[in-house]
């Protein structure tokens, strides 16, 4: 049975009107882009598409979330005016949030890991976010309880949407790119591949193509082990499981090296002319190897975000 989403808030609800509404307007509907480089040891009948999220303002995929979130608060009256918006982020969430509050004049805490890449922090004081880094051992989970206990300290001054607890972010992807990526495909979609952060990318897009055709295959990937490269992602083992998360929903589980996820990046870098983020090259290993296993199919991943986040990690000068 198709799931009961709440429809959008509008679009220009809290923004000061102008190029906010006109930043608001541009998140979504990016391309649907065939990998033919990367792609030449497969069949005619095996076709892997790329969704371009790192072409969204913000540069990635949480534009979505971010922006459903937000106008979610406002609409509801959970955040208002006068709060800060406040919550945990391995960069990408926190980009959006801090780009949508500059166009639409909210304040922004964030709080990430200090090995977070310094483009993203950069990216981040340039939004004029204010930023408390936390421990790099710790990850994305350090930075949640860093959030909770200044939430609790401080009642009624923060809005905390929660990224990892929240239903908008997937009702995002549900109304979003789930049914852009049907439509983009004529509804030809046969796998559909995405790695697990907040999990809101996975649950949303699948559960709309599932309402749509419900022999589509649905592939969740994580990294390999704990310590890995690829941020964004988690390994659920040894994480804090996100609130959104059902595990039950996945059909098929796949791991991805970081070794793997980075070799990825840097083909799709010289053999596509995309320049994205390692998540992206490990969605787009994942469905390669989905790719090879099938005899026709179309197998549909996520380019999560820009490599221009990445410029001054070493793994391009690898290989």
């Amino acid at each position: 049975m198709p799931y009961d989403v709440p429809s959008p808030p509008s679009p220009t609800r809290g923004a000061s009107a102008g190029a906010s509404s006109a930043l608001i307007e541009n998140v979504g509907s990016t391309p649907l882009l065939r990998l033919d480089g990367v792609t030449d040891d497969l069949p005619s009948t095996v076709t892997v598409c790329a969704k371009a999220e790192y072409l969204n303002p913000g540069g990635s995929v949480k534009d979505r979330p971010a922006l459903r979130m937000i106008q979610d608060g406002l609409e509801s009256g959970t955040f208002e005016p006068h709060q800060t918006l406040i919550d945990a982020t391995s960069g990408n969430t926190g980009i959006a949030y801090a780009m949508i509050g500059a166009a639409m004049d909210l304040d922004v805490t964030l709080a990430l890991p200090e090995n977070a890449s310094e483009e993203r922090k950069k990216v981040l004081h340039s939004y004029g976010a204010e930023l408390l880094l936390t421990d790099p051992m710790a990850g994305t989970d350090g930075a949640q309880e860093r959030v909770k206990e200044i939430v609790e300290a401080h009642p009624g001054r923060y809005f905390y949407p929660d990224q990892y607890n929240n239903d908008a972010n997937w009702q995002s992807h549900y109304d979003g790119t789930g049914a852009e990526i049907w439509n983009q495909t004529d509804g030809g979609i046969t796998h559909f591949v995405t790695g697990l952060g907040t999990t809101g990318t996975f649950m949303g897009i699948s559960r709309r193509l599932k309402d749509y055709d419900p022999s589509i295959q649905c592939v969740a990937m994580q990294p390999a082990t704990a310590m890995h490269g690829m941020e964004g992602l988690k390994h659920m083992e040894t994480a804090l499981v996100p609130g959104i998360y059902a595990p039950d929903e996945v059909d098929v589980h796949r791991t991805c090296s970081t070794e793997r996820a980075y070799a990825m990046t840097r083909r799709l870098a010289r053999e596509e002319g995309l320049l994205v983020g390692p998540s992206a090259g490990a969605n787009v290993a994942t469905a390669l190897d989905v790719a090879r296993s099938l005899d026709a199919g179309v197998v549909v991943t996520i380019l999560c975000d820009t490599g221009s986040r990445y410029l001054s990690d070493d793994f391009w000068n690898e290989g």
